[in-house]
C-alpha cells in the first residue's frame, strides 16, 4: 500500500483596481492591478475570477515593506495567448507599429492645443512617407478607436498595437476637430534590437559563466546597431539562462568592452579573461549600452 502525499495550495483574493495599468510609459506591457498579495512563488500563477476564468499571469508586486502587501500586476490573458501563439509559430514575439508617436492627453494640453477632449491620446509626430502618414493620420488627431476597441488612454493604445497581427491593416478611428475619421492603416513589424539581434545567435558562442551568447562585432552586427559609439568588443546577442549564472544584467544589445581591466576585442578574449578569475575574486565588466559606457558587477549574487 502505497502513501499517499497531500498537496495544500493557498488561495489569496483581492480587489482588481485597473485592468490596463502601464507602469512604464516608455513600454507597451499593459498589467491587470490588484490589492490581492503575491507571495513568493506566486509569480507565474494565474489570476483567477470568482467564477474560475483566467483573467491573467501573476508578474510582481510593488510594496513599500518588502512583503506581499501591496498591489500586484498581472499580465492580462489576452497579452499570454497572443505570446503564447507566437512563441509557437515564430520563436519570438512579433509586434506592431504605425510609425506614430502618441501622447496622453491633460486638460493642460487639450486647452493649449485647442482640442475636442481633455482626455484620451492625441497623436504628437508622424513619420514621413510612413504607414500612418500615407493612411492620412495628422497631427493632433485623437484615437478614438483601434481594431473596434474604445481607446481612453495611452495603455489602451499600445496594447491594442502589442496585440495586433503584424500582417493585417490597424483600423483606427480618430476625432480630428470635431469629425470623426476612419481610417486603415498598414502594419508593419516592429523590431528592437533584441529582435535584430536573434538572428545572429549560435550555441558554440555561449557564455555560461555570463549566461549570455554573444558575437564579435563586425560589420553585419555595425549594420543591425548603427548607433555605435565604439564599434569593437563582444557584443551581448541574448541570455542563455544558464543555472549558476553569475549575472543576469547584461541585455541583448550590450558592448562588453572590458573585464576588470582587461580590454576585450573577441569572444576568445572574453573567455580567457574570465576563466583567469576566481570565485572569490571581483569580476566588473565595462559594457556600452545604447550609446553609454557603463560598470556591471557581474560577480553580484
Amino acid at each position: 500500500m502505497h502513501e499517499s502525499t497531500r498537496i495544500e495550495k493557498e488561495v489569496a483574493w483581492g480587489v482588481v483596481s485597473s485592468v490596463w495599468r502601464q507602469p512604464d510609459p516608455d513600454k507597451p506591457m499593459v498589467y491587470i492591478q490588484t490589492d490581492a498579495p503575491i507571495n513568493p512563488g506566486n509569480s507565474g500563477g494565474p489570476l483567477v475570477d470568482l467564477d474560475g476564468y483566467v483573467l491573467g499571469l501573476n508578474t510582481f508586486i510593488l510594496s513599500e515593506g518588502g512583503g506581499s502587501e501591496g498591489l500586484g500586476f498581472a499580465i492580462p490573458a489576452r497579452v499570454v495567448k497572443f505570446v503564447y501563439e507566437n512563441l509557437r509559430k515564430y520563436g519570438h514575439v512579433h509586434r506592431t507599429e504605425i510609425q506614430a508617436n502618441v501622447q496622453e492627453i491633460t486638460p493642460t494640453l487639450a486647452a493649449g492645443l485647442g482640442l475636442a477632449r481633455n482626455w484620451g491620446v492625441v497623436v504628437s509626430d508622424v513619420t514621413p512617407g510612413g504607414p500612418a502618414d500615407s493612411a492620412g493620420l495628422k497631427i493632433r488627431d485623437i484615437a478614438v478607436s483601434v481594431d473596434g476597441r474604445l481607446i481612453l488612454g495611452l495603455p489602451g493604445l499600445t496594447a491594442a498595437l502589442y496585440v495586433h497581427p503584424p500582417d493585417e491593416v490597424v483600423s483606427l478611428e480618430v476625432l480630428r476637430g470635431t469629425q470623426k475619421i476612419l481610417l486603415e492603416v498598414p502594419a508593419l513589424p516592429y523590431h528592437d534590437n533584441a529582435d535584430r539581434l536573434l538572428d545572429f545567435i549560435d550555441p558554440n558562442n555561449r557564455i555560461g559563466r555570463l549566461g549570455v551568447y554573444v558575437m564579435d562585432f563586425n560589420d553585419r552586427l555595425h549594420a543591425a546597431m548603427p548607433n555605435v559609439r565604439i564599434p569593437s568588443g563582444v557584443v551581448v546577442l541574448g541570455q542563455s539562462l544558464d543555472i549558476g549564472a553569475l549575472s543576469s544584467d547584461l541585455h541583448a544589445g550590450d558592448i562588453i568592452h572590458a573585464v576588470n581591466q582587461v580590454t576585450i576585442q573577441s569572444t576568445e578574449q572574453l573567455r580567457s579573461a574570465l576563466s583567469q578569475i576566481k570565485p572569490d575574486d571581483p569580476l566588473i565588466l565595462q559594457i556600452e549600452r545604447q550609446g553609454r559606457l557603463q560598470y556591471v558587477d557581474a560577480g553580484m549574487e
